[in-house]
């Protein structure tokens, strides 16, 4: 909300300073969010390096005599956990909003609007507690800035509201999969060891860790059929090591599915071809 609005208009030690100012009061102006709906309601699943674009849409009415010039005015909608008052981490849009007038009055607009929240995890995501709900706020900010120090004076009044909670949405940790089955090829009737890890991005470091205590569906596809089919469940142990045994009886594709959990996305891993003989 503060670097969309200040980030466009104020620059350098100015803006850095605007942050630890107290924000001007002023009336809460008639503005009304509705029909939000982020990432068209489904999960969000973040690695560690990849920066996730989030689709917003919502409905936007506002008085008519504001005038959005996204400088000194500026409205949309960013992603909060914890409450409204006291937010535990936020994430603002990376874009300017794009917004289509539906409807007017004497005194209000009605907007349809979309943009998008750039998700970066290195920047924007810190801890395991950021793996959780969150939820859409609305801003309404507004800058009245005096940078014109030839009289020995400047002057920055910044003013905000929120309203929220508008929606809600998992943001979960990204999951990584493998499998490696062997020997290769193999005598049809013999055993085949299928092999593999299952890991998670731990935004803390910014690196994948072992997902351990998770069950993972080892899956068949044989040669020529069109869908996997579940042999076995298999749970994932140390540093999230899989490792189990079948008895290899035709062509196909082995692989290790992973369901996910409140907290971390789904994942399969890309299957190996085992060649029997």
């Amino acid at each position: 909300m503060r670097k969309f609005a200040i980030g466009a208009v104020v620059s350098g030690a100015l803006a850095l300073s605007v942050l630890a100012v107290p924000a001007a009061s002023a009336t809460t102006p008639d503005f009304a969010f509705s029909k939000v709906v982020v990432n068209g309601g489904k999960p969000i699943v973040v690695g560690t390096t990849n920066v996730v674009k989030i689709p917003v849409t919502y409905t936007l009415t506002r008085p008519s005599d504001i005038v959005l010039d996204n400088k000194t005015k500026a409205a949309g909608v960013l992603l909060y956990r914890g409450t409204l008052a006291h937010s535990l981490n936020t994430i603002e849009n990376g874009e300017l909003p794009v917004c289509t007038t539906t409807a007017t009055t004497a005194t209000t607009v009605t907007e349809s609007c979309k943009e998008t929240i750039d998700l970066d995890p290195w920047a924007s995501l810190y801890e395991a507690a950021d793996a959780t709900t969150w939820h859409a706020a609305g801003y309404y900010g507004r800058l009245d800035l005096d940078e014109d120090d030839s009289d020995g004076h400047v002057s920055v009044n910044y003013a905000d509201d929120l309203w929220g909670p508008l929606a809600s949405v998992q943001i979960k940790r990204a999951a990584k999969l493998t499998v490696n089955a062997g020997p290769e090829p193999v005598t049809k009737g013999k055993t085949l060891t299928v092999t593999g890890s299952l890991t998670r991005a731990n935004w803390y470091s910014s690196e994948y860790a072992g997902y351990t205590g998770q069950p993972v569906a080892l899956q068949f596809k044989a040669k020529g059929a069109s869908t996997y089919t579940t042999v076995k469940t298999v749970t994932s142990g140390t540093s999230g090591a899989l490792k189990t045994t079948v008895k290899a009886s035709a062509d196909g594709t082995y692989r290790f599915s992973f369901a996910g959990t409140s907290t971390t996305g789904a994942k399969a891993a890309t299957g190996d071809y085992v060649d029997v003989k």
